[in-house]
């Protein structure tokens, strides 16, 4: 299918090369590459968080509150 994009100076200009050494089109190195893109893995989403900090993921068991006093009252004695 015949269409017109905007595409910027420097992708062009890798896709005409790597079209020039495989000897095939510029559409059709596109083409390979948007289907690449789009069937490949999916970016992971960003988890948003409260108040401007994005969350950590999770390494370990939670620490609780408890846990961290019973921590403080080992070191005390």
């Amino acid at each position: 299918m015949r269409t017109t994009l905007s595409v910027d100076d420097d992708v062009l200009r890798a896709v005409q090369e790597r079209a020039r050494r495989e000897k095939r089109s510029v559409g059709a190195v596109l083409s390979d590459l948007a289907r690449q893109a789009l069937n490949g893995p999916a970016a992971p989403v960003a988890a948003t968080g409260r108040h401007g900090f994005t969350p950590l993921p999770r390494r370990g068991p939670v620490v609780s509150n408890e846990a961290i006093d019973r921590l403080r009252d080992d070191e005390v004695e």
